[in-house]
């Protein structure tokens, strides 16, 4: 697999992950370029970290990735170790729903959540990431998901902002609610 500037990354072998296609990647890139140099990414259900390796390249300011998968999280680490300063990254081993609470306080600019395509994570997710105000006022989330599934609930104060769709994979924008809606 290979990110911005034709980096190699390691990913973990057979089907523990599924790492976000490279079509998938640009476009998300794409539709966020002007917006990710210094920016805080956080990067849920992280996988091999090739989004966040993606924004560490082209210039966030900090990225933070949560990973169930111990040895995903390794090869995380390494992938980032390749792209970044130690000091620009934080690795969190656990599940997203748990290790959510530790980043209280903190606010990100892009969040992108690529949970298993039938995991019930989506609801609770999105209610956590309300609840403790981890988005930006002007920052957006990202969900991976099938095509099929079209609709999300969403908690009081998000709203989706765009829809896309790239063969067998789908994104949905998310952003905070305007002041006044």
């Amino acid at each position: 697999m290979r990110i911005y500037g034709n980096r190699q990354l390691k990913t973990l072998p057979g089907l523990e992950t599924r790492p976000t296609t490279g079509r998938v990647r640009e476009a998300v890139f794409n539709i966020w370029q002007n917006r990710v140099e210094g920016c805080r990414w956080l990067d849920l259900c992280a996988g091999n970290g090739s989004m966040g390796a993606e924004a560490l390249c082209r210039g966030a300011g900090f990225v933070v990735g949560i990973e169930q998968n111990a040895k995903a999280c390794a090869i995380i680490r390494q992938n980032w170790e390749k792209v970044a300063s130690v000091e620009q990254f934080q690795v969190i081993k656990g599940n997203v729903l748990s290790r959510l609470p530790q980043l209280a306080g903190q606010t990100f600019d892009f969040i992108y959540f690529d949970p298993p395509y039938d995991s019930p994570l989506y609801p609770p997710v999105l209610s956590a990431i309300a609840q403790l105000d981890l988005l930006s006022p002007d920052g957006e989330m990202a969900l991976e998901h099938r095509p099929e599934q079209e609709s999300f609930e969403l908690p009081s104060g998000l709203e989706i902002c765009r829809q896309k769709v790239y063969g067998n994979t789908a994104l949905t924008f998310i952003r905070r609610l305007e002041s006044g809606v």
